[in-house]
């Protein structure tokens, strides 16, 4: 989708998509990831939505949300040059921890590169444990 009229590519390759709700501009947020992180996308995608169905979907600061309920979110990603970078807003409290720290206290990532895959069953557990969390409101 990129370079053929699609949403313009950030730094680090990342979709500008313009704040919205619900799965549609999630899949268009994903479809517009370039490469191989469009896979990754897909993947997390459908790993987070087996894990919690209905869950709540959106695209803020041009990165995919998920939340238990809408304004209520668990869960983010976003495009960074050489990676997909998984942010779990309340990282802290799941174990084992995320391996990404961040400067926000309770704020935790997982960092998915091309050539190395990442625990699946891992990361289900920790969307798991981050659904049962009260969310980050915004």
């Amino acid at each position: 989708m990129a370079g053929t009229g699609g949403p313009r590519l950030l730094s680090g390759g990342n979709p500008q998509i313009a704040k919205g709700y619900g799965d549609a501009v999630v899949q268009a947020y994903i479809e517009a990831m370039p490469g191989w992180k469009s896979g990754v996308g897909r993947r997390l995608d459908a790993l987070i939505t087996e894990v919690v169905p209905g869950v709540a979907k959106a695209v803020k600061w041009n990165s995919p949300f998920y939340g238990v309920e809408e304004g209520s979110w668990f869960l983010g990603f976003h495009c960074m040059t050489r990676y997909v970078k998984v942010a779990f807003f309340k990282g802290a409290h799941l174990s084992p921890l995320p391996p990404g720290t961040s400067k926000q206290a309770e704020v935790r990532y997982l960092d998915i590169f091309e050539d190395r895959p990442f625990d699946e069953r891992q990361f289900s557990d920790w969307v798991r444990q981050a659904s049962a969390l009260p969310g980050e409101r915004t």
